[in-house]
């Protein structure tokens, strides 16, 4: 196994430890889940680099890279969602954009394709994650200063914002995906 791959792979381990942390009763458990969540939003960006660079870009690593960072924001998401800063209906948007995405990668997998990330799969993910990083910092913020902001109103918003460039990127990636796999087989 490749470098990437293997910070790929580490980055599918962040996400359950990302989980235990944030849902572990400490001080600052939003601060130290975000910090954690952040190696792993930044690992996404090494591995891809990594690759690119040493051209040693793997069908394994086009299929593992967005499992993990899949696996990444769900935890986010779920975790957000347990404390009452993610509505279920965005969560319910997110997935299933994952879903209908993964399908089509399946269905050109099974043909002999291999359909790797396009550009709009590539800002939902960094958005996605850069908005759970910044709705734990700025509720750790809120906690640590007594501000007073209503967090559920300020995360459902950025996340609202990504559940729509998520449904459009995934939009997208399928419509592309019909110029090189066959549907009707």
């Amino acid at each position: 196994m490749n470098t990437p791959n293997k910070i790929t792979v580490f980055r599918m381990f962040i996400a359950p430890l990302f989980l235990v942390i944030y849902f572990l009763d400490i001080k600052y458990k939003m601060l130290i889940s975000a910090l954690i969540f952040a190696v792993g939003a930044i690992t996404d960006a090494i591995d891809g680099k990594l690759a690119r660079k040493n051209n040693i870009v793997t069908n394994f690593g086009k299929f593992l890279d967005p499992i993990a960072d899949k696996m990444l924001v769900t935890a986010g998401f779920l975790a957000l969602m347990q404390d009452g800063l993610c509505n279920i209906w965005i969560v319910m948007l997110m997935l299933t954009r994952e879903f209908a995405v993964t399908s089509v990668r399946l269905i050109a997998a099974a043909q002999g394709v291999v359909i790797p990330a396009n550009i709009g799969g590539k800002i939902k993910t960094v958005l996605q994650m850069v908005s759970l990083i910044g709705i734990m910092v700025i509720g750790e913020a809120n906690s640590i200063f007594s501000l007073g902001w209503n967090m559920p109103v300020i995360s459902n918003i950025l996340l609202g914002i990504t559940a729509v460039v998520s449904v459009v990127s995934g939009l997208v990636y399928i419509m592309d995906s019909r110029k090189v796999i066959d549907f009707k087989s």
